[in-house]
């Protein structure tokens, strides 16, 4: 097996992510503060919607805007925590609070 056979591995959570597992790109600058075109990070989708449902734009852009700092937030470290007991192909079947605007 070589390299290019591997799944890629979620930054945020270090879990693989199979193929056919929902996956998304996560904007580390929200597209909306400036982060057009910037860089994006793979992440499970169902990581991405926590990251979203934990953080406001202006605070993923300001504070938010590396996977180290992401880890650090108290809600995502739960939820890291949490997500690693679970297989690589959970998906999450909640419907999740999003956060207040």
């Amino acid at each position: 097996m070589t390299d290019h056979d591997l799944p890629p591995i979620c930054p945020l959570c270090d879990r693989p992510i199979p193929k056919g597992v929902p996956q998304s790109a996560h904007h580390l600058i929200p597209k909306l503060k400036g982060g057009k075109g910037g860089a994006t990070v793979l992440l499970h989708h169902v990581c991405h919607k926590e990251i979203h449902a934990s953080l406001r734009e202006a605070d993923l852009a300001r504070q938010y805007c590396t996977i180290e700092a992401l880890r650090t937030h108290p809600r995502l470290a739960k939820f890291i925590a949490w997500i690693a007991k679970r297989p690589p192909e959970f998906i999450s079947k909640s419907k999740g609070g999003r956060r207040k605007r």
